[in-house]
C-alpha cells in the first residue's frame, strides 16, 4: 500500500455508535460497515474532510470481499478488504444494496 501507516486505535462508530477495537488495519465499523474520511494514505489521518464514508458496494476478492466506500461530503471513493470479524449479515445486505443506499 502506498504510504501505509499502521495506526492502532479504538473508536466509537459515528454512524451506529458501536465501540470498535482497532488492530492497526481497522478503518471502518465491522458492525454497520461505515467509515470516516480521515486518511489520504491508509493510516496517516491526514484528510481534512472528515465526512462519513457510506458503504456503496461489495465484491468478492478470493476468500474475502472488498467494500467500496464513498464520502458523503467530497465524493472520494476508497476500497477496503473485509476482516474476519465483520458482520456477514451487513455484508450480505450491502451486496443486495438493501438499506445502505437509503441511509437506513
Amino acid at each position: 500500500m502506498k504510504g501505509f501507516t499502521k495506526t492502532v486505535e479504538d473508536f466509537n462508530c459515528a454512524h451506529c455508535g458501536a465501540v470498535v477495537r482497532g488492530n492497526g488495519y481497522t478503518n471502518y465499523c465491522p458492525h454497520c460497515l461505515w467509515s470516516r474520511h480521515v486518511d489520504e494514505n491508509p493510516g496517516d489521518r491526514a484528510a481534512t474532510c472528515g465526512g462519513m464514508m457510506r458503504p456503496i458496494s461489495v465484491a468478492p476478492d478470493g476468500v474475502r470481499f472488498v467494500i467500496t466506500h464513498r464520502c458523503e461530503i467530497c465524493g472520494k471513493t476508497k476500497r477496503q478488504r473485509t476482516a474476519d470479524d465483520d458482520d456477514m449479515d451487513a455484508i450480505i445486505k450491502l451486496s443486495r444494496n438493501e438499506d445502505f443506499l437509503y441511509g437506513k
